[in-house]
């Protein structure tokens, strides 16, 4: 096995096609299939199932997935350490969500390029799927989310860097705008505007909706949440956001927070892979992301005071 047939493998399973694979690795289709070729010639197994729409790995190619990311994530390790020694450089690959981004970690992306020039970050949302997949599948080093704290998981390294409280809101004009002890009951037929589809309280916000029997509520995904914040602050529906994302709003009048409190406590936690290849760039990414987020609470204490 060498690296570059394990890069080729894991890019056509990543892009679903030899095609879209040899487009990201900027060579010809043709050497795609033949670094596939001599992989499976090497192993001595069929690693990719050829499809009408693309390709799919078999099931000794999804076995070998894990590993191959791996082993090329080492190398890549390798090649940079041994490029610098004794200097911090990769990249980490961080799954989020927009609301965080812009309000929560901004600082943290501050921190990490003043302190570590050698080492990029990139932050996105998961395409497809949630970002907790994504860093168990190996397609990003890192997630940063808001949910509930969950045990058992074996696989996944997670830190609680904050509590991450949510708020309801809605524009001034907005039925439930000033109303005193919102129930449940009280948001039956609600409109939803959704910021963050792939973030996990807004499914379990959905599911207490659900509980009520009323049928699924009426949701407008933007996945943006200066839009959403103007959509809800102009009359549509709704929206579950966390507190960080609304405060300027709040306090200038432009939305209005609904008196209704959820369920259930929130978090900004930091999940990473287990039992993966040493990885500098993400343990002090990791480590910045607990020292910025102190300091950001530690701001908010003595300006509350």
């Amino acid at each position: 096995m060498e690296t570059p047939q394990l890069e080729a493998f894991i890019t056509v399973v990543d892009a679903g096609s030899f095609t879209r694979a040899a487009a990201r690795l900027r060579l010809s289709q043709p050497t795609v299939t033949n670094r596939i070729k001599a992989l499976e010639q090497a192993l001595g197994v069929t690693l990719l199932e050829r499809l009408p729409q693309g390709a799919a790995p078999t099931p000794a190619g999804g076995e070998l997935v894990p590993y191959a990311r791996q082993i090329v994530s080492l190398n890549a390790h390798a090649h940079l350490a041994l490029s610098s020694p004794g200097r911090l450089r990769g990249r980490v690959e961080v799954g989020t969500i927009e609301s965080l981004t812009n309000h929560r970690l901004l600082p943290l992306i501050e921190y990490v390029y003043l302190r570590y020039p050698s080492v990029e970050i990139s932050m996105r949302s998961p395409a497809e799927g949630d970002a907790i997949s994504s860093v168990r599948g190996g397609r990003l080093d890192c997630a940063i989310f808001v949910d509930c704290v969950q045990e058992g998981h074996a696989d996944l390294e997670t830190k609680v860097l904050c509590p991450e409280p949510l708020v309801l809101v809605a524009g001034p004009g907005h039925p439930l705008s000033g109303r005193k002890g919102v129930s449940h009951t009280d948001l039956l037929g609600a409109t939803l505007v959704c910021s963050d589809s792939s973030a996990g309280y807004h499914l379990r916000f959905q599911h207490v909706l659900d509980a009520l029997g009323a049928g699924q509520p009426r949701v407008f995904t933007l996945n943006s949440v200066d839009a959403a914040k103007r959509g809800v602050a102009n009359g549509v529906g709704m929206a579950l956001m966390p507190r960080i994302a609304v405060a300027e709003e709040l306090a200038a009048g432009e939305l209005c927070r609904i008196d209704w409190t959820p369920p259930f406590e929130t978090y900004t936690q930091l999940a990473r892979r287990r039992g993966v290849a040493a990885n500098p760039a993400l343990d002090a990414f990791t480590d910045a992301a607990v020292r910025v987020v102190e300091e950001q609470l530690s701001d908010q204490t003595l300006t509350a005071a």
